[in-house]
């Protein structure tokens, strides 16, 4: 299987959740995929940013969506 290689930029650091023993940092950030527009983006990265885990990225839209969620959880 081909190693897959694509362009991303983290745009603006928001935010480290947590530390894995491996020293990895589940982080939420701004990042730009292919060149588009910046995405909130939650994953794991290495310290260096050169590797990355799965994560999810989501539209200002989706963000919008689970803020709303997150607030009716407070409640």
């Amino acid at each position: 299987m081909p190693d897959r290689e694509f362009p991303y930029a983290i745009v603006k650091s928001l935010g480290q959740l947590s530390t894995s023993r491996s020293g990895w940092n589940k982080e939420v950030n701004l990042v730009s995929w292919n060149g588009g527009q910046p995405k909130l983006d939650i994953r794991d990265w290495a310290p260096d940013h050169s590797k990355m885990g799965k994560g999810v990225s989501m539209t200002q839209e989706e963000t919008a969506i689970l803020k709303e969620i997150l607030a009716e959880l407070e409640e």
